[in-house]
């Protein structure tokens, strides 16, 4: 299965997790190395955008990865509180996924994305032992529309 990630061009191939793991996340807590990723090119692009500052669009990259499809599991909106979508994301968010970052029952977890909530997201957990099946497929420098400018 291909997954989508929009990174600084300094760290788009670096797969370790470390960038999540030194600030958490709405999927992670601090020190759980994940990254994140999108089911498509576009969700992965806004879900960067509302972490970019406005009026700055740095060069970044988009990666396509391939994670092995037989390593996901996903998280439905039963399993999710009512706020989950809040802004700043509720902790409990982050601990729901700590556990299975802990199980390792899978590689990757699907997520509905708080933006979009018919998207989803793939969080890659990087402590797995199928996290080396992780496949580099292409990086390609990401152009932003100066439009995207806000401020």
């Amino acid at each position: 299965m291909l997954v989508f990630r929009l990174a600084s061009t300094k760290y788009s191939r670096d797969l370790s997790g470390t960038g999540s793991s030194l600030f958490g996340g709405r999927w992670n807590k601090k020190g759980s190395p994940v990254l994140y990723t999108g089911e498509s090119r576009e969700i992965a692009l806004l879900e960067a955008l509302v972490n970019i500052p406005p009026m700055v669009l740095p060069e970044m990259d988009m990666i396509t990865l391939q994670i092995p499809s037989n390593s996901i599991i996903e998280l439905k909106f039963s399993d999710l509180p009512p706020n989950w979508r809040d802004y700043p994301a509720p902790s409990v968010l982050a601990e729901i996924t700590e556990e299975w970052i802990v199980s390792k029952d899978s590689l990757a977890l699907k997520v509905p994305s708080a933006i979009i909530d018919t998207s989803h997201n793939y969080i890659i957990n990087c402590a797995h032992k199928l996290h080396s099946k992780l496949k580099i497929k292409e990086v390609k420098a990401f152009k932003f529309d100066t439009r995207l400018r806000r401020g």
